[in-house]
């Protein structure tokens, strides 16, 4: 495979950009579409004090819930735990800070970080002191509305089912969820990928994330553990 980019390395030489007391971002839906490798290589590496952003902490030993449930992190910002029962424990003990954030509109925080935007203005949870503790308000129209800052990360780690040298990525079903966004959303994107193809061999209209959001590749090994539900 050539590498005129330069984006495609191992997962040896992008752990050197994982650190103790990062912004870390990272795709996927309870596990489904979160990057195993690199998740196992943060933990292996031994880095903590983490701030995630993401969609959920996982379950306890699978996607991100495998950095939480082993203390890694020190602060979440995720639409729920609630598939983690470690996670709740953590929080209830102090040991993990957690910031709630509607589903829909973590997700409109994580794109407005992607596209250079410093906030949006969301009425959604303004009655909820979880969602609207020490949050700003601004009127607009007569209207009240909550600022939700946008969300960026140090780096952003997500998985994919296909990319070309470039970085161009297309992703599989339910796994492509919040990939997209979180790839816009880094100073430094990483992807992990079932497979690498030449360039020029992905059909235009089924690429999703464009190489542009993309530093470096790194060829995945498959899902390395058992789906909760299965």
């Amino acid at each position: 495979m050539d590498n005129p980019f330069g984006k495609i390395t191992t997962l040896e030489r992008v752990l050197e950009l994982f650190h103790d007391r990062m912004t870390l971002m990272f795709g996927g839906f309870g596990g489904v579409g979160s990057p195993p490798a690199l998740i196992d290589g943060i933990l292996e590496k031994g880095v903590c004090e983490l701030t995630l952003i993401g969609n959920d902490t996982g379950f306890p030993d699978i996607g991100i819930g495998k950095l939480v449930s082993r203390e890694r992190a020190v602060k979440v910002i995720a639409s729920h735990i609630g598939s983690n029962p470690i996670a709740g424990q953590l929080m209830h003990d102090g040991k993990l800070e957690v910031e709630f954030s509607p589903q829909g509109i973590l997700a409109e925080r994580i794109r407005a970080g992607g596209v250079g935007l410093a906030a949006v203005l969301s009425d959604i949870g303004m009655d909820n002191e979880l969602v609207s503790k020490e949050k700003p308000r601004v009127q607009l129209g007569g209207k009240d509305y909550l600022i939700e800052t946008a969300l960026t990360a140090e780096v952003s780690i997500v998985y994919a089912k296909k990319a070309d040298e470039y970085g161009n990525l297309i992703y599989d079903k339910s796994a492509r969820n919040t990939n997209p966004l979180v790839a816009m959303a880094g100073e430094i994107t990483i992807a992990e990928v079932e497979e690498i193809v030449p360039l020029g061999s992905l059909n235009p209209e089924e690429i999703i994330t464009p190489g542009v959001f993309v530093d470096y590749l790194i060829p995945s090994k498959g899902v390395n553990w058992k789906w909760a539900w299965e």
